[in-house]
């Protein structure tokens, strides 16, 4: 009996811990690296990316598929993937970090992890809001260097590519189940 009552202990408690997770396989991400003023817009987006949220440690994962961005110029979107992100060498993006005090509450909160992009990791920190629920929502913007990423501008495109980009996420993240 003594057997019994553990292994249903066990079992609520590995229930429990299990639900804390939230997650998705459809949040997006846009990439912007316009030059203001450019006639070109250098603009990109996602809409199958993965992620999962602890909700108790606070633990924080996005990855997506460098080939699963869209531009509205397929010349555009071909120089992303051959000349710029390498994607056949380097198949995915992915955020790995943490959410600075998260209790459980709709709030804005530092987060901080290792954004690796073209093979490049680097520690970043960025604000992102958080809407708690049954579903949670969470979305913020990441901007760095493109060089910082071993991604070199050439000079013909200047003025249109920027050297730093905006990386905006949006995710809808439900329970694990």
């Amino acid at each position: 009996m003594k057997k019994i009552i553990i292994i249903l202990v066990s079992f609520a408690f590995a229930t429990v811990a299990y639900s804390q997770k939230m997650i998705t396989r459809s949040g997006e991400i846009k990439f912007d690296a316009t030059v203001p003023g450019a006639s070109d817009s250098v603009v990109a987006e996602s809409n199958t990316v993965s992620s999962i949220f602890d909700k108790i440690t606070g633990d924080f994962v996005v990855q997506g598929l460098v080939k699963s961005f869209k531009f509205k110029m397929p010349l555009m979107e071909e120089h992303f993937n051959e000349n710029y992100m390498e994607s056949d060498k380097f198949p995915k993006t992915s955020f790995k970090g943490k959410v600075v005090g998260y209790g459980g509450k709709s709030g804005s909160y530092d987060v901080e992890g290792e954004l690796n992009i073209h093979g490049v990791a680097k520690k970043v920190k960025t604000k992102m809001t958080i809407v708690a629920g049954a579903k949670t929502s969470i979305s913020g913007t990441f901007i760095v260097k493109l060089i910082d990423y071993k991604l070199e501008v050439p000079t013909l495109a200047k003025k249109t590519l920027a050297e730093t980009a905006k990386i905006l996420i949006k995710l809808e993240l439900e329970n694990n189940k």
